[in-house]
């Protein structure tokens, strides 16, 4: 890490109302731990990244670590809770004030995969989240920030058609779309031409939305879960 990089990441005090002096230079030191943590991750992945480097880097002492973070897991932990939530954030902006189901569709997902073609996603979320957590806490942590932005875009392309799906055959629906975008983000995170990949999976994903598009606008009704070996109809008539 550059001197000026180290520099920028120095805790500051600023003046917060309502707050100590104390507690605003807690919340810098634990923000730059954060910071300098980040750019470590990023750069050098999880194992290679030694608390000694971190505190060094934020110009803390160990204890002012363990003070706000248990250990190394821990502050990954938060890191990664940051790149997530940029990341949602990211892809709200782009949802946001679009009417047309199929336009904010299309705009989700050009904004998560230029978010899974950042440095950072990459290393953090992609390739050590699920080993650094473990499975079943990425998947919470994932869940957590991203699957809403998924629910919102299916609840908008569902809502084009007559259908009416009751919430649990919604959530269905946006767990499978889910599942294939989390995919699809490994296998642009990982390719050797990310910008190739990225744009091959926007073509593939088209497809379907001009399939589940081609669906609302002829009426066409979904077919119903099968019971009892009878197959029925899902609409809205």
């Amino acid at each position: 890490m550059s001197k000026s990089s180290v520099s920028k990441l120095v805790p500051k005090v600023p003046g917060v109302p309502g707050t100590s002096r104390r507690q605003q230079y807690s919340a810098s030191t634990k923000r730059a731990l954060v910071d300098v943590a980040e750019e470590l991750f990023t750069e050098n992945g999880y194992a290679a990244t030694s608390l000694d480097a971190i505190v060094a880097g934020a110009r803390v002492t160990k204890g002012a670590l363990y003070h706000h973070f248990s250990g190394k897991q821990a502050l990954f932990e938060a890191v990664f809770e940051r790149v997530e939530n940029d990341a949602s954030r990211a892809i709200q902006r782009a949802l946001k004030g679009r009417k047309d189901p199929w336009e904010k569709a299309t705009a989700g997902l050009r904004a998560f995969l230029e978010v899974v073609q950042e440095a950072r996603y990459r290393r953090i979320v992609i390739q050590e989240g699920p080993s650094v957590l473990g499975y079943e806490r990425f998947r919470e942590q994932e869940e957590r920030s991203t699957f809403a932005n998924v629910l919102e875009i299916v609840r908008a392309v569902l809502a084009a058609g007559t259908w009416e799906l009751d919430e649990d055959l919604t959530q269905t629906f946006a767990r499978i779309f889910f599942g294939a975008m989390s995919s699809a983000g490994e296998s642009v995170s990982g390719a050797e031409d990310p910008v190739l990949a990225a744009a091959n999976v926007e073509t593939a994903i088209g497809f379907i939305l001009a399939g589940f598009q081609a669906l609302a606008e002829g009426g066409v009704e979904l077919p119903a879960p099968t019971l009892g070996g009878v197959v029925g109809t899902t609409s809205g008539t």
